[in-house]
């Protein structure tokens, strides 16, 4: 994937998962996910907060995964949008020390992971059908996840891997990989 590549699936991980926080209000925040641990306000606040932290790791710096994210309680899609063009003027800022964690390079996929999958997440607790959101997003978090994501590694980010039903689409198999209840 070219850099131009990785900035146009990056941007479009990004502005799906904003338009779906547009969809998130005050009678919606109390819904379960399939995220186990949060509901749909507790994911918002974590979504919310990666930016900050994903700009921390592609400016070189050490991001806190383990800090408890600032609580949002309004326009839930306006104040991720402003965190989604800080990470997408980081990653603008090239290649090398601006996209480097710990001397290794941020790869595009570990974001779009992220992004991707709160995105299904989202969707399925606000009753939007995965056919509204971008498939190409869903592949390359997958491909990411399947190459990096190792068993001894899951923790408690993501449960064991479950099956996907028979011609599941590519969030589905997303979700399944992430270890996320289907049904």
């Amino acid at each position: 994937m070219t850099t131009t590549d990785e900035a146009g699936i990056l941007s479009r991980a990004l502005d799906q998962t904003g338009d779906l926080l547009d969809r998130v209000h005050a009678e919606t925040v109390t819904r379960p996910t399939p995220c186990e641990q949060w509901d749909v306000g507790a994911l918002a606040d974590h979504v919310i907060a990666d930016a900050t932290r994903f700009v921390t790791m592609l400016r070189g710096g050490e991001a806190d995964w383990g800090a408890p994210a600032p609580h949002v309680s309004e326009s839930w899609g306006p104040t991720f949008k402003v965190g989604a063009d800080d990470v997408l003027h980081a990653w603008d800022q090239g290649p090398g020390a601006t996209r480097r964690e710990g001397g290794a390079a941020v790869p595009v996929g570990l974001l779009v992971a992220e992004y991707a999958t709160h995105s299904w997440d989202l969707a399925k607790a606000l009753g939007v059908p995965s056919s509204e959101l971008d498939p190409e997003v869903a592949e390359v978090a997958l491909d990411f996840m399947t190459a990096t994501l190792k068993p001894e590694m899951r923790m408690d980010a993501f449960d064991p891997e479950v099956a996907a039903p028979e011609g599941a689409g590519p969030y589905e198999l997303l979700a399944a990989f992430a270890g996320r209840r289907l049904a």
